[in-house]
């Protein structure tokens, strides 16, 4: 299937709790000010003392039991429980004052130990710096008295503010970096926060909205392609071998001829007029199901397709649309691309996800900027699947969709 893949994955959209928008996307909320984001940066430095303070009553005496193998495990258990509580108050620190919303879900002990110990660095750093700030504050007052005695002469002075100018700036973008690797360490450990997440949907949205609006114009262009190309040339065909046959011709074998010839074009007509409107919507998805629509893709390929079909009750409408396409698409670029001598697909669930597997012979080394499969991932992506093309050079190429079916 060369003509339209390579090692390529959609990742799936991450669902995010919250007041919703008027679009049906949950609204992120705002971030905090200024002075509430300070707070938290001078509350960190206090927890910071306090995860000093644990590691230096509680991590010495219990680092000896930790190198016994008999009472490491219970030293390693009372070790993190403790950590656990002052990971919670930093988490609560970066929701109260940062506007950080975590997903509830469990962390490893280890993480939580290298998170504190890090955390408590990093706050000690902050202090000092913090510390420094402070004690340029109080030398700028100090300056600021001198030049109202009358003490402070003009060169001085100018030396003065110029380097203490340069001091504040290095000690705020050092505030500022920290801060940032704050939030970094709380993201590698609790996961992305719940804005993270918003904007990294509304990054997928617009992104997938114009790919939508690029997919529909190929579609267009393909079905006024597959129109113009096939179809229309019969019918010019057709309509010539009926005015010739309503000439009668030179004898009524010739006559008869014609008509036979007409007929048989227009069969031909309707079976491509068939091809095209299978390509735009399959109606037997409606009719006959999912399974009946698949076989139907089997019968028109010229290659043998072995299919594994295991599926206990039926799927959403958009799911099943979306997995006649991508074995529809796969099939199709095998056909043409592939020189495969068998196929196979597999359509089965697993929980609530449909996995669907389309598997080639051929001889791989496909390209990943091809219509096609540039339609699948926004078709599949849509959906908050994912998609994984893997075509090795020499082969085989499979695709595998994972369709979420809740």
């Amino acid at each position: 299937m060369q003509g339209d893949s390579a090692d390529t994955t959609i990742q799936p959209l991450p669902t995010v709790p919250g007041t919703a928008l008027p679009g049906g996307e949950p609204a992120a909320k705002p971030a905090p000010a200024l002075p509430l984001r300070a707070a938290g940066v001078f509350l960190g430095c206090l927890t910071a003392l306090l995860g000093l303070l644990y590691f230096v009553v509680a991590g010495v005496p219990l680092g000896p039991l930790l190198l016994w193998p008999r009472t490491r495990r219970r030293a390693f258990v009372v070790l993190t429980s403790g950590a656990r509580r002052l990971t919670a108050l930093e988490r609560w620190r970066r929701s109260v004052f940062f506007g950080d919303s975590f997903p509830d879900r469990p962390v490893p002990d280890q993480h939580i130990l290298r998170y504190l110990a890090a955390r408590t660095y990093a706050g000690l750093i902050t202090g000092v710096v913090l510390g420094l700030l402070a004690f340029g504050a109080v030398l700028a007052g100090l300056l600021v008295a001198s030049l109202a005695r009358g003490t402070l002469d003009g060169r001085e002075l100018v030396t003065q503010v110029v380097l203490g100018g340069v001091l504040l700036f290095l000690d705020v973008q050092g505030l500022f970096s920290l801060e940032a690797l704050d939030a970094r360490m709380a993201r590698e450990c609790f996961g992305p926060s719940e804005r993270e997440l918003m904007q990294r949907r509304i990054d997928e949205l617009a992104t997938s909205r114009a790919a939508v609006l690029q997919a529909v114009d190929t579609e267009r262009r393909r079905i006024e392609r597959d129109l113009h190309d096939g179809v229309q040339q019969r019918l010019v065909a057709l309509a010539m071998l009926l005015g010739r046959a309503r000439r009668g011709g030179r004898t009524p074998e010739q006559a008869r001829s014609l008509v036979e010839q007409a007929h048989k074009e227009s069969q031909d007509v309707l079976t491509e007029l068939r091809e095209v409107a299978w390509r735009v919507y399959p109606t037997a998805l409606d009719n006959l199901g999912l399974q009946e629509a698949l076989a139907g893709v089997s019968e028109r390929c010229s290659i043998p397709i072995r299919t594994d079909f295991a599926l206990a009750e039926p799927l959403p409408a958009s799911v099943e649309t979306a997995a006649y396409f991508v074995v529809s698409e796969a099939v199709t670029n095998a056909a043409k691309h592939s020189a495969a001598t068998e196929i196979q697909v597999s359509v089965r669930k697993y929980g609530p996800v449909l996995v669907v597997q389309v598997e080639d012979d051929g001889v791989g080394g496909a390209k990943p900027e091809g219509s096609g499969l540039t339609g699948l991932h926004s078709r599949v992506g849509a959906l908050d699947g994912r998609l994984h093309v893997h075509s090795p050079s020499g082969g085989p190429t499979t695709i595998t969709a994972e369709l979420p079916c809740a």
